[in-house]
C-alpha cells in the first residue's frame, strides 16, 4: 500500500513581535511560514512520509519563500499552483500567564482565497497517494474554497484514499451555522476526525456535559459520548479528540482521546510549558496519520500522536520539527528533559 500522504490548504506568512511583546511595543517582526494542513505536511516529512502539500501561491518572491520554506524539509510542492497577487498574513502575539495569546488575519483575498476549480487536477494530485488531509479552515475562506475541497474530498473517495478533517473552527472566518451546512455535506466523505474540546459544539452543536473550558473544567468520560455521536453521524471509521486544560497560557495539561468505532482509547496526559503553542492541533494530526499509516493499534497511535504534539509545545513558529524516535521516546515514558549527550 502506497504511504503518500497529499495535504490541502492555505500556507500563511506568520508575522511576530520578538518574545512576549505586545503588538503596541513592537517594532520589528519575526517573518516565518505556516498553516494548518501545510504544518501537517512538514510533520510528515520529518518522519520520512511522501507528503505533497497543495495550494495557490503567488509567483513573486514572498510567495516563492513560502514555498522554500516547505522544499527545506521534504515536503513535495510541485503540485502548488502559481498565481493571485498576495499571501495571506496571521499577526501573533504570544500571551504570557494570564494574558492569552492574539491573532489578528490580513488573508482576505490571498492566492488561495481567490483559486478557481479549474486550479487543481485531483486526478494527477492523488495518482500514488494513500491519504488525504485538510482542515475546517480552508473550506472557511469562501464558498469558491468550499467547492473546491468539496471537490477534491470526492475525487479521494473514488479513488479510495483515506480522507481525515481536523474541523479546526475559526470564529473570524465563519459563523457557526454557515460551518455546520459546509462541514456538514464534506464529512460525508471523511474517515478519521479530528476535533479539540470545543469543534464538536461549535460546528455541529455536539457538546460534553461537566466541561468549562474557560475555566479548564475538561470532562474526559464526557467525550466518549461525543466522540460516538459524531461517528454515528457521519460514519466516521475513528473520532480523534485533544483535551487541553488550560491553566495559564504558559502552562496547560495535554491528552487525547481516540474512538475506534468499538472502544475508546485515551492517551497519558502531560503537563506542559508552552515555547508556542500554534501549531499544536496540527502536530497531533501529522503524528496520528503517521501512526494510522503504518499500522499502530489504536492505544499506540493515540499515545505517539499526543506526545508529538506536546513536543512541538517546546518548539518557536509553526513546524513541528521532531523524529520519530524522539516522539516515541516520549511516549514510551522518557519525559525528564535531561541532556541528550
Amino acid at each position: 500500500m502506497s504511504k503518500r500522504v497529499i495535504t490541502f490548504g492555505e500556507l500563511m506568512l506568520r508575522l511576530a513581535p520578538p518574545g512576549y511583546m505586545r503588538f503596541v511595543q513592537a517594532d520589528t517582526y519575526g517573518a516565518t511560514y505556516g498553516g494548518g494542513e501545510a504544518n501537517v505536511a512538514v510533520s510528515l516529512a520529518n518522519y520520512g512520509v511522501d507528503v505533497a502539500f497543495i495550494s495557490k501561491m503567488p509567483a513573486h518572491e514572498i510567495g516563492q519563500a513560502g514555498v522554500n520554506a516547505l522544499r527545506k524539509y521534504g515536503v513535495d510542492t510541485s503540485f502548488i499552483t502559481r498565481g493571485g497577487n498576495r499571501v495571506g498574513i496571521y499577526y501573533l502575539e504570544k500571551g504570557a500567564s494570564q494574558r492569552p495569546s492574539k491573532v489578528v488575519y490580513d488573508r482576505s483575498g490571498s492566492a488561495i482565497a481567490t483559486a478557481e476549480e479549474k486550479d487543481f487536477d485531483w486526478d494527477k494530485i492523488f495518482d500514488g497517494a494513500a491519504w488525504f488531509h485538510f482542515t475546517g479552515i480552508t473550506p472557511a475562506l469562501g464558498d469558491n474554497m468550499a467547492a473546491i475541497t468539496l471537490q477534491a474530498v470526492q475525487a479521494a473517495k473514488k479513488r479510495g484514499l483515506i480522507v481525515s478533517c481536523d474541523l479546526n473552527y475559526r470564529k473570524k472566518l465563519w459563523s457557526k451555522e454557515k460551518a455546520g451546512q459546509v462541514m456538514g455535506e464534506l464529512c460525508k466523505y471523511v474517515d478519521v476526525c479530528i476535533a479539540n474540546e470545543e469543534d464538536a459544539a461549535d460546528v455541529f452543536g455536539i457538546q460534553s456535559s461537566g466541561t468549562d473550558v474557560t475555566t479548564g473544567q475538561v470532562n474526559h468520560e464526557g467525550y466518549k459520548e461525543v466522540a460516538k455521536k459524531l461517528a454515528d453521524r457521519f460514519g466516521f471509521q475513528k473520532v480523534a479528540i485533544t483535551l487541553r486544560t488550560s491553566i495559564s497560557a504558559n502552562d496547560n495539561k495535554w491528552a487525547a482521546m481516540l474512538y475506534d468505532g468499538e472502544n475508546y482509547h485515551f492517551s497519558k496526559q502531560y503537563n506542559v510549558h508552552i515555547v508556542d503553542r500554534v501549531g499544536g492541533g496540527d502536530s497531533f494530526g501529522g503524528g496520528l496519520i503517521y501512526a494510522c499509516l503504518n499500522g499502530y493499534n489504536a492505544q499506540d497511535s493515540i499515545e505517539f500522536a499526543v506526545a508529538a504534539s506536546c513536543l512541538k509545545h517546546s518548539i518557536e513558529d509553526d513546524f513541528n520539527l521532531v523524529s520519530v524516535e524522539e516522539v516515541k521516546k516520549l511516549a514510551q515514558g522518557d519525559g525528564s528533559g535531561r541532556v541528550q549527550r
